[in-house]
């Protein structure tokens, strides 16, 4: 426990949000709850996290941003 507190802070600190601190399963994981699946080539960029999914049939570009807000872009 003290070790995910620790990261935390230190990403809190560094000035990251959780949607930086999210684990790249964590990040599947929230992105699947929210109805996109087969999600792949997840990256950490300036604009945020970004990953390739499909939802509704249709492949999508995501952008997870520093409030953890999902964004499709086209």
């Amino acid at each position: 426990m003290r070790t995910g507190i620790f990261y935390a802070v230190l990403c809190f600190a560094a000035g990251l949000s959780s949607a930086y601190a999210l684990t790249p399963e964590e990040l599947v994981a929230k992105l699947q709850a929210a109805g996109y699946s087969q999600v792949s080539d997840i990256k950490s960029t300036a604009e945020g996290t970004t990953a390739k999914a499909v939802k509704n049939g249709k492949q999508v570009r995501l952008v997870v941003d520093s409030g953890g807000q999902i964004k499709e872009q086209k």
